[in-house]
């Protein structure tokens, strides 16, 4: 019912930075919450954010604070990762999700397809 797309992948530098998009479709993008994901081979899938709808609250895994902002645009169905000071070991697919919740969980419902990050040294 809902499709997510992620864009703005790609090779970077390291110490570089990027701009993930996830632009949903099919359903209403301001009742969801949004999270940012990835993972890198042989590795578990990571969480990395979440926002909700309105934008009121943002909840990051520690390790990415500082570096990694998301936020989103629900008049361009969109949702964002910026990605500052990337480091070889951020390279992974990243995905997008929607979901509900509360910023104690969320249950992700639908998934995008992925973005491919690569970190070059």
């Amino acid at each position: 019912q809902v499709q997510l797309v992620e864009s703005g992948g790609g090779l970077v530098q390291a110490g570089g930075s990027l701009r993930l998009s996830c632009a949903a479709s099919g359903g209403t993008f301001s009742v969801y919450s949004m999270g940012w994901f990835r993972q890198a081979p042989g590795k578990e899938r990571e969480f990395l954010a979440s926002i909700n709808g309105n934008g009121g609250w943002v909840k990051y895994v520690d390790s990415m604070k500082g570096r990694f902002t998301i936020s989103r645009d629900n008049s361009k169905n969109t949702v964002y990762l910026q990605m500052n000071s990337l480091k070889v070991e951020d390279t992974a697919v990243y995905y997008c999700a929607a979901g509900f919740g509360d910023i104690r969980e969320l249950t992700y419902e639908y998934w995008g397809q992925g973005t491919q990050v690569t970190v070059s040294s």
